[in-house]
């Protein structure tokens, strides 16, 4: 019987800061959740943002992600993971978004290992790519979190009077809050896998329809 490589932490971490490098190319610029809508409604401000950075990480999508990636760094049946990671997207952009995201990403970690990855939604792909780190899980899924909020953040950057100083002092504050979403979402169950940010889902199945639009959710 072979056993699974393990990578050295000190390689994990560097490995770890590529995957969600934003050179990493899944496309992650081109997506909002739902902010832009949000942003274009009034919804979101530059003083209402870290609001909605906290409902993202403690109750929606951030948290759903976070579980999602816990799944997966212990998962055996990954396809069965993935099937439920489609079926918790409530939307059709943000099903796009995971899925797309997700698909690039199995391919270029396909590239770079020379291990096939099938294409999966973003957290399961991510989390399987990082099971065989020598690295504490919450370390792992924190890294994730902070990636997908620089992203939202860099989104309201490009759409709000945002400077990108503010956009990182607003990242500094939600560390803290990171920190404790992972350590939380380490020893998840499925049954941890619930949303209660309506407002953000109800702004990605709007931005859908809007006629004029620069994110593709």
């Amino acid at each position: 019987m072979t056993c699974p490589t393990i990578t050295p932490p000190e390689i994990a971490r560097l490995r770890l800061a590529q995957y969600l490098s934003p050179a990493f190319p899944v496309g992650g610029f081109a997506w909002s959740q739902g902010l832009e809508y949000a942003m274009d409604a009034g919804l979101v401000t530059r003083a209402t943002l870290p609001q909605w950075l906290a409902d993202w990480l403690d109750r929606g999508a951030g948290w759903t992600d976070a579980v999602l990636v816990a799944l997966s760094l212990r998962a055996v049946d990954h396809a069965a993971l993935d099937d439920l990671a489609r079926a918790a997207c409530l939307s059709a952009e943000r099903l796009a978004e995971t899925v797309e995201q997700g698909t690039a990403f199995a391919a270029n970690v396909t590239a770079l290992t020379g291990q096939p990855q099938p294409a999966a939604a973003l957290p399961i792909a991510f989390g399987r790519a990082c099971a065989d780190m020598a690295l504490p899980h919450p370390e792992i899924i924190a890294a994730f979190l902070q990636a997908q909020a620089a992203a939202l953040i860099s989104a309201t950057v490009r759409f709000l009077p945002l400077g990108p100083v503010e956009g990182q002092r607003m990242l500094a504050a939600l560390q803290s809050a990171i920190l404790a979403a992972a350590v939380r979402a380490a020893s998840a169950t499925q049954d941890d896998l619930a949303s209660s940010a309506w407002g953000a889902d109800i702004a990605a199945m709007r931005h859908e329809t809007m006629p004029v639009r620069i994110f593709r959710s």
